[in-house]
C-alpha cells in the first residue's frame, strides 16, 4: 500500500480500535502521553428518486423526495484522543480518553444543544488497560464493541461518508454527529460499550478477545428490542499474516438477553425475555497496490443496523438479520486509492409488518488521495436502495467531497 495512504488508514484504525500508532508524543516522567486524532468535513448532497419512510431503516428521507444537503463530519467522527502509557511492576499500563467534536449540527443553534446523537461533542472512549506480552491484557471501560468491529474498520468509507442518514430532519443531511458509511447496508454497527475484556497474546498471528459488555439500551421505540436482562457477551478470533501477500481473517460474535421496554408493552415477558445473537466472518487480502475485502454476518433476533435494533417484532417473534459486503481497492501511481464496494443488509419479518424494512442495498465508488502524509482528499458516490415488505421504498444518490486530516 502507498505509504502516505497507509498512514491515513492507520490513523483511522487508531481512532476506532486504540491501536499503537503515535500522534503527538510527550514524555512525562514515568508516563508517555500521546495526543492523537483527526479532523474531517465533507460537502454532501443527496438526490432522492423516492423517499418513503421505511420502519426499521436508518436510511430514509422522511417521506418526501426533496434533495438533502449538508456540510458535516463523515463516518469517522472528528477525534481528539489522549492516551497515557507506562511500565510498572512488570505491567504495561494504559489509559485512553477521547472526545468527538462534530463538524456540524442540525439544531437551530448548530451547537449540539439538543444532546444525544445530535450533540456536537460525543464521548466514545474512557478505559484503563493493563497486561503483559506473556499473558495478554485486560481492559475495563468504554471502547468500541467486539462484534462487527473489523467490518467497520475494513470499510473504505471510514475515510469518507458512505450511506446517508437524514431521518426526516428538514432538508439537511446532517441529522446526527456522523454519517453511516456501510452501517445497515453491509454490516451492523459495533457500537461503543462499557466492557470488561481479555485479549490473549499474539500466537504467531492468532489472537482472541472475549468480553462482558454493558447491555446498551436499544429503543425504547415500539418494535425495538431492549437489551437489559444480563451482561452481553462478545468475542473475536483473528489471524493476521505479513509478506508480499498480507492480510487478516476474523470471526466475531455477540449475544444478549433482551426484553421489550415496559413503557411500550412487555409483549415478550418482562421476566423471561429472549436471547438475540449474531456472528460474522470476514477477510482482508492485500497484494501490492490491490486490496480485497469480503465480509458476511447472520443472526437470530439481531435485527437491522445495530445488534438488537428492531430485533423483536410486536408479536414477540425474532427478526433475523443477515448481510455482507465485498470491496476492492487499488492504489494508482499518483498515490490515489480508488475503490468500489457493494453491500446489502436484509432482515426477516415473520409477522410481515406492512412497510417494515426488507433490505438495504448500497453501491459505493470512492477516490482517496493523500495530498500529504497527514492530509487526504476524498470524493465518493453512494447509491442506496431501501425496500420494505410493502410498497414503501427509498432510492437515493449521494455525492460527497471533503478532506480528512490525521495527527
Amino acid at each position: 500500500m502507498n505509504k502516505k495512504l497507509g498512514l491515513a488508514v492507520a490513523g483511522a484504525v487508531l481512532a476506532l480500535s486504540s491501536a499503537a500508532q503515535a500522534g503527538i508524543v510527550i514524555p512525562a516522567g514515568e508516563w508517555t502521553i500521546d495526543i492523537n486524532g483527526n479532523v474531517n468535513a465533507f460537502v454532501s448532497t443527496t438526490s432522492m428518486d423516492k423517499s418513503d419512510v421505511v420502519a426499521g431503516s436508518v436510511h430514509h428521507g422522511g417521506g418526501d423526495s426533496s434533495n438533502r444537503k449538508s456540510i458535516g463530519t463523515g463516518l469517522l467522527p472528528a477525534w481528539l484522543g489522549f492516551t497515557g502509557k507506562t511500565r510498572q511492576n512488570d505491567l504495561d499500563i494504559e489509559f485512553t480518553m477521547s472526545m468527538q467534536p462534530g463538524a456540524s449540527n442540525n439544531t437551530v443553534h448548530g451547537d449540539g444543544s439538543a444532546g444525544g446523537e445530535n450533540a456536537t461533542w460525543l464521548n466514545r472512549q474512557t478505559y484503563v488497560k493493563f497486561g503483559d506480552a506473556s499473558w495478554g491484557s485486560v481492559k475495563i471501560g468504554k471502547d468500541i464493541g467486539i462484534y462487527g468491529q473489523q467490518a467497520i474498520l475494513s470499510d473504505m468509507t471510514l475515510l469518507g461518508v458512505g450511506g446517508f442518514h437524514v431521518a426526516g430532519n428538514g432538508l439537511s443531511g446532517s441529522a446526527i454527529n456522523t454519517t453511516t458509511g456501510g452501517i445497515g447496508s453491509g454490516y451492523q454497527y459495533a457500537a461503543w460499550r462499557g466492557q470488561l475484556t481479555y485479549q490473549t497474546p499474539n500466537f504467531n498471528g492468532f489472537q482472541a478477545t472475549i468480553g462482558l459488555m454493558n447491555p446498551n439500551q436499544v429503543g425504547p421505540d415500539t418494535g425495538n428490542s431492549t437489551p437489559q436482562s444480563r451482561f452481553g457477551v462478545e468475542g473475536m478470533l483473528t489471524y493476521s499474516w505479513a509478506g508480499d501477500v498480507s492480510g487478516k481473517v476474523w470471526t466475531s460474535f455477540g449475544s444478549y438477553r433482551v426484553r421489550q421496554n415496559a413503557a411500550v408493552g412487555d409483549y415478550i415477558g418482562a421476566t423471561n425475555g429472549t436471547t438475540i445473537s449474531a456472528f460474522d466472518l470476514g477477510a482482508n487480502v492485500n497484494a501490492g497496490n490491490l486490496g480485497l475485502t469480503a465480509y458476511g454476518y447472520t443472526g437470530k433476533g439481531n435485527g437491522t443496523a445495530t445488534l438488537g435494533f428492531y430485533g423483536i417484532d410486536q408479536d414477540g417473534k425474532k427478526r433475523d438479520g443477515s448481510g455482507g459486503y465485498v470491496q476492492a481497492t487499488y492504489v494508482i501511481p499518483t498515490g490515489t486509492k480508488l475503490g468500489a464496494a457493494y453491500g446489502v443488509s436484509r432482515v426477516d419479518d415473520p409477522s410481515n409488518t406492512a412497510e417494515f424494512l426488507d433490505s438495504t442495498k448500497r453501491i459505493t465508488i470512492g477516490a482517496y488521495h493523500p495530498l500529504t502524509k497527514n492530509l487526504n482528499l476524498v470524493a465518493e458516490y453512494n447509491r442506496m436502495k431501501v425496500e420494505a415488505n410493502g410498497d414503501a421504498e427509498t432510492k437515493a444518490d449521494t455525492y460527497s467531497l471533503g478532506a480528512i486530516l490525521f495527527f
